[in-house]
Formats: structure tokens, C-alpha cells, sequence
């Protein structure tokens, strides 16, 4: 049956066994808008660390979960719950909060298993024939793919809320001279930035509704976007709201030097993309050669991964002096401003 032995026909009919499974638990545990509601504010509750206030008032909330909601929910909800009380559940419950991706922790580790699973099987069933070594190192890149992407958004995302950051301080300088206070002013931001500057700055002002301390919301903003300008422009309202002082004019001369912080490291970052591509190339060159030469010719590099005692450790070295440099490489053009 297509050319397989009978070993490599129960790994493959295994994998897509566990593929199924998930497939069929996802699909019994999807969820309804309104529970994608309440985990978002779950998952916001749990970034800013106010549980005790939502549970002190969660029989008068109108979007506690009623007894027949949390029935229908399924295996997943007890997994996340899990899942949220380890270290690195935690950590990835933060990462996709600052990703905004509506995910729970349940549903990503999912992903980690349905990439483990899909990339051991187009390895060892489509790219490499058979060739368990090179299946199992897809293997693992498919269980990194889902870390590489929520990366990879919370860099855009905070790249894009650092890039809006002038113009939001313009918008709020203006609000604040119309009379607004902070919390208004800051209200009036949200209603006309674009994202993500808009939904960060609706969450600080409902944290604020919900009674939390301005200070405290603020903390919060922090966490979920790691920023040093954001950091700077809080410092100073804080400051002001304790000793006083001019907060449009400080707002306005921040707004100018983060202004001018965004341009020079636009001019740094043309000068060193030479620098940067040239790492890439450098790094990945000789992963893709080797992939390519054992794809076209499976015995010329077959040799290494069948010995042991000298190609095994030659590949570690290889590997450990291509992240090496790949690591200098970035190091060297990552210039701080």
C-alpha cells in the first residue's frame, strides 16, 4: 500500500489518528461570540491582575457565565484551566494578550500539537521519503511555527502602537488644552487613533470605569505593551498627577523627541539591512543546502545522519556555530538609541 512497510504505515496512521482526534475535540468544544466575549475579559482579568475585583461583583455582572454556559463548554475549558496555572501557561496567556490574538491557552498548546504532528508527517510522508531524522527535525520546527507567529504579531503590534505614538500625543496635547481631563482626554484618543493604540487605550479607560486606579491601569497598559516611549509618557503623567506641572506641554515635548527617536532608527535600520539580510543568508544558506542535497540525493548526505560516533556531533557543531553567529550577526546591527 503505497510502497510503505508496515512500520512506517502505523507511524503515518497513527499521526493522522491524533490529527483526527483533535480535529473532532476542536470541533465539539468551538465556542459561540458570547463565549469569545467572556474570554477575552477573562483573559484581560487575568493580565491585569484584578480577579478578586470581578469575582467580588460577579453575580451582577451581565457577562458572568450562567450554569448552562459553562456545561456546554468543553475538554479544552479544563486544559486552559490547567494549563493558566503553570509558568509557562501563564507566560503564554501574556504573550497572546499583547499578540491580541483571541486565542486561549488550551487552543495554542493545540497548535503546538497539531504542528508537531503535520510537519512529522510532511517531513517523513512528502519531503523526505521516509528519512525519520530529517521528519523529526520538522517535526520540531512545526511545533515552534505557533511561537515564530504570536512573535512575530506582538512585534508588529508594538511597532505599529510606537509608530502612532506621536500622533496620539498630539491628539491627547489637543484634548487636554480643549479642557479635557486625562481620563477624558485619553477617552477622546481612543475614539479617533487607529489600532492598537484605540483598543489599549478603551481598555485603560474601562479598567478605570470598572475602579481600578489610574496608576494601576496604567501599569497595566505597560505590561501589555512593552514599550520605552509608552514607559517615558507614563512616568510623566504619573509625575504630574502628584506634584503638578504643565502635562500638555511635557506631553508635546515628548511627542517631538519620540518623533525624531522613530526617524533616526528608520535612517539606522536602512543603513544595517545589509548587515541584517546578510546574516540571514549566511545562517539559513547552509540548512536549505543540506535539505536541498538530501531531497535530490537522499544517499550523499545519508552518510552523516547514519553515523553516529562523527556526522551526528559535526551536525551539533554545525548548527550550534550557525546560531552563533546568526546571534553576533543581529547583535552587531541591533543599535540602541
Amino acid at each position: 500500500m503505497l510502497g510503505l512497510a508496515p512500520e512506517q504505515l502505523l507511524i503515518l496512521g497513527g499521526a493522522l489518528l491524533a490529527v483526527f482526534v483533535i480535529i473532532i475535540i476542536a470541533v465539539l468544544t468551538s465556542r459561540s461570540d458570547s463565549d469569545l466575549v467572556e474570554q477575552r475579559l477573562n483573559q484581560t482579568v487575568a493580565l491585569n491582575e484584578f480577579e478578586s475585583f470581578l469575582n467580588s461583583t460577579e453575580g451582577n455582572s451581565e457577562l458572568t457565565t450562567s450554569d448552562a454556559d459553562k456545561k456546554r463548554k468543553g475538554g479544552l475549558d479544563a486544559i486552559d484551566n490547567v494549563l493558566k496555572k503553570r509558568k509557562f501557561g501563564q507566560k503564554w496567556r501574556r504573550q497572546l494578550a499583547r499578540a491580541d490574538i483571541k486565542l486561549t491557552v488550551a487552543e495554542f498548546a493545540t497548535l503546538h500539537v497539531l504542528g508537531t504532528i503535520g510537519g512529522f508527517v510532511l517531513g517523513y510522508w512528502v519531503l523526505f521519503s521516509g528519512d525519520l531524522v530529517f521528519s523529526i527535525i520538522t517535526g520540531f520546527m512545526g511545533f515552534f511555527a505557533p511561537r515564530i507567529y504570536v512573535a512575530r504579531a506582538i512585534s508588529k503590534r508594538l511597532l505599529a502602537f510606537e509608530q502612532q505614538l506621536p500622533d496620539t500625543l498630539g491628539l491627547w496635547v489637543n484634548a487636554l488644552r480643549s479642557g479635557y481631563s486625562v481620563l477624558q482626554a485619553m477617552e477622546a484618543v481612543a475614539k479617533d487613533a487607529s489600532e492598537p493604540t484605540q483598543t489599549e487605550f478603551k481598555r485603560v479607560v474601562q479598567e478605570v470605569q470598572l475602579g481600578i486606579d489610574l496608576t494601576d491601569a496604567f501599569d497595566h497598559l505597560l505590561e501589555r505593551v512593552e514599550s520605552e516611549d509608552l514607559d517615558l509618557v507614563i512616568t510623566a503623567v504619573n509625575i504630574q498627577r502628584e506634584v503638578g506641572g504643565n502635562l500638555t506641554e511635557i506631553l508635546e515635548v515628548i511627542g517631538t523627541t519620540i518623533r525624531e527617536r522613530i526617524k533616526l532608527k528608520g535612517e539606522i535600520r536602512v543603513l544595517t539591512s545589509q548587515g541584517r539580510i546578510t546574516g540571514y543568508l549566511i545562517s539559513f544558506l547552509p540548512i536549505i543546502l543540506a535539505l536541498f542535497l538530501n531531497a535530490i540525493n537522499p544517499g550523499y548526505m545519508g552518510r552523516m545522519f547514519e553515523n553516529r560516533a562523527c556526522g551526528w556531533p559535526m551536525l551539533g557543531v554545525g548548527l550550534a556555530l550557525i546560531g552563533i553567529g546568526m546571534a553576533l550577526i543581529q547583535k552587531i546591527v541591533d543599535i540602541e538609541i
